[in-house]
């Protein structure tokens, strides 16, 4: 199977000119041209299982298009979608902010979803995926450390709860990558797919380690790649699986 992640910054693109004229101002604004070209190099890398992390569901600044539909559609994908910030949060009731959101496309195998959240932080949103052989959890951690500190400590209650080998995959928000998560990882039984430790961030130049895609026991690595594509601030990361005792009881 294979498993892209991508945060693709809601697709308003990357580069000096997204900080004008002001700084930010690249959030307000829609760029289908890069969307196109997002959903087409998604829809290169023929993927089982896309996670997009900060993904526009229906702003004014998409002119109320999904983008997450739009991709999943151009894939032949099912998706499931929700905004990043919980129920209760003020930020729901903003324009263009309750809009933003994570997603999952996935080919039509899809055994269930459920949405879970943090008690901690802005970004709250958990998503898992069930399929036949897996359960993948995807995320999108704060930028305060306590905050991310207590969200892992939430996740590590899914990601051991789950009868299923596990994949826990996002932008961590880690600026101190993976040394920072060596404790959850080790908790929870988890390995990272990104052996050498290569920076995602930012993508224009890569320098630090933001995005994981974790996996757990039962799980086999056969291939990982950082395609050096420039769409967003972040990079990409595509990551290459068997589960073989799937693959011995489906025999």
């Amino acid at each position: 199977m294979r498993f892209l992640l991508y945060n693709i910054r809601y697709a308003a693109g990357a580069g000096p000119g997204f900080n004008l004229p002001v700084p930010g101002a690249g959030y307000l604004r829609g760029n289908r041209d890069n969307l196109i070209q997002i959903r087409q190099f998604i829809k290169s890398l023929d993927a089982d299982v896309v996670g997009l992390v900060e993904v526009d569901t229906g702003s004014i600044r998409t002119g109320m298009l999904n983008q997450a539909e739009i991709i999943a559609g151009e894939l032949g994908h099912y998706t499931i979608y929700e905004s990043k910030y919980g129920e209760s949060s003020l930020n729901n009731r903003l324009p263009i902010v309750r809009k933003q959101g994570n997603a999952f496309l996935a080919a039509p195998r899809v055994h269930g979803e459920r949405f879970h959240y943090f008690d901690t932080g802005i970004k709250r949103l958990i998503i898992e995926l069930e399929l036949e052989e897996v359960a993948i959890f995807l995320v999108h951690l704060s930028l305060k450390y306590r905050h991310r500190q207590s969200q892992l400590r939430h996740l590590h209650e899914f990601v051991t709860a789950s009868d299923k080998p596990v994949i826990v995959a996002g932008d961590f928000n880690t600026f101190w990558g993976e040394d920072e998560l060596y404790l959850f990882m080790q908790a929870c039984g988890l390995t990272s797919a990104n052996a050498g430790r290569l920076p995602s961030y930012p993508s224009q130049s890569p320098r630090k380690e933001l995005d994981f895609i974790l996996y757990g026991r039962g799980i086999e690595l056969l291939d990982f790649q950082i395609p050096q594509v420039k769409f967003s601030d972040h990079l990409p990361l595509v990551f290459d699986f068997k589960v073989p005792g799937a693959a011995e009881a489906a025999a």
